[in-house]
């Protein structure tokens, strides 16, 4: 059986609404665009970029990977 090594997984922090706007931004999608990569409603990236609700579980990790890959890593 393989080892496991965790500093290979990438780190989940939590995320401000400036830095999920950004992250959009800078990957020139609409919000509908980048809630369709992340599988949650379009309803949602509105309220996390406004700070209604922030992201966690599965969404997190997702942001996560999108923050230091790109989109193209979950695509």
């Amino acid at each position: 059986m393989r080892e496991f090594d965790a500093s290979c997984l990438t780190l989940v922090e939590p995320l401000s609404a400036k830095e999920i706007q950004k992250m959009r931004e800078r990957e020139g999608v609409s919000q509908g665009v980048f809630a369709r990569f992340l599988n949650v409603k379009a309803k949602l990236v509105s309220e996390w970029e406004r700070g209604e609700k922030r992201p966690s579980g599965p969404s997190l990790k997702l942001l996560s990977i999108v923050r230091a890959k790109g989109l193209d890593a979950i695509a």
